[in-house]
């Protein structure tokens, strides 16, 4: 079983598996997909009654299955990467390799290389605050995350989401070819 389960499945059961589970949230339950969402109900459940701004006072607890969901994502991926970890480096293509040593990037087992995740490296800070400040902010300001607009919005054909996916996919290529290469030279 744990080899079925840490060796990759093909396109054809993975994606349609990803792809139904928004439409099932909405048929099944009414209830609406977004992660981003969760955010604001952490800050709801931790923040003191005196100190919440009228955004976090609402019932909270309406929304437990999001948070459950979140969780569940959060086990699933330490399991998937402490469990069932594939020991074999990442494939990828040798334009990328170069890519990437060229920027000092080794490639080593594991999707995110280690030169990214050391803490003692004040580069990891700046580009660590810098990502989530703006990951953060664009989907405060954008109404929503990837998924949400990706998924749900797209599918239902709404404007506002085909520009945030947009300015998601271009935010994306301008870190990865321009802020990246900044911040590791």
């Amino acid at each position: 079983m744990i080899e079925f389960l840490s060796s990759p499945w093909p396109w054809f059961i993975a994606g349609p598996l990803i792809g139904l589970m928004v439409p099932l949230l909405l048929l099944l339950g009414n209830k609406t997909f977004g992660i981003s969402a969760n955010l604001r109900h952490a800050c709801a459940i931790l923040l003191p009654e005196k100190a919440k701004p009228g955004f976090f006072r609402y019932d909270w607890r309406k929304e437990k299955w999001n948070l459950m969901f979140a969780g569940g994502l959060i086990l699933g991926g330490l399991l998937a990467g402490l469990v069932f970890a594939n020991p074999e480096p990442t494939r990828l293509s040798a334009g990328a390799i170069r890519s990437l040593q060229e920027l000092g990037v080794g490639i080593t087992p594991g999707l995110i290389p280690s030169e990214l995740l050391d803490l003692s490296r004040p580069v990891v800070w700046l580009i660590l605050s810098l990502s989530g400040l703006l990951v953060g902010f664009g989907t405060r300001y954008g109404g929503g995350c990837t998924s949400g607009h990706a998924i749900t919005g797209l599918s239902t054909l709404q404007f506002p989401s085909l520009v945030a996916t947009v300015s998601f996919f271009v935010g994306g290529i301008l870190s990865a070819n321009v802020l990246l290469p900044l911040l590791l030279k």
